[in-house]
Order: C-alpha cells, then sequence, then structure tokens
C-alpha cells in the first residue's frame, strides 16, 4: 500500500505490506533498499500512538 499523501511528484513516500504477523516497511522511491519488518502489535502501537499527534 502506498502513501494516501503520495502525489507521484518524488516526494517521501513509504509502502506498507501487512501479514498476519508482520508488517513491512520500505522506501518506495528505492525498492532494492532494506525492508524493515516489525511485529503486527508493536505496528498497531505505532500506528495508534502517531494518530495522537
Amino acid at each position: 500500500m502506498k502513501s494516501s499523501h503520495s502525489a507521484g511528484d518524488g516526494g517521501q513516500c513509504v509502502e506498507v505490506a501487512a501479514e498476519d504477523t508482520s508488517v513491512f516497511v520500505r522506501d518506495s522511491k528505492q525498492a532494492e533498499s532494506p525492508v524493515l519488518r516489525v511485529g503486527a502489535g508493536q505496528w498497531a502501537t505505532f500506528v495508534r500512538m502517531a494518530a495522537r499527534g
């Protein structure tokens, strides 16, 4: 899934892919770069805390 803020103009974006127990995150402009893998529970905590702003 690509960020909804991605306008295709070269901005900073990430792609996120989810499985049952893991979430994978990478730089959308550097598809060959390393992928960050986090647990689904940790990702949910991150999203919840980020939403608080």
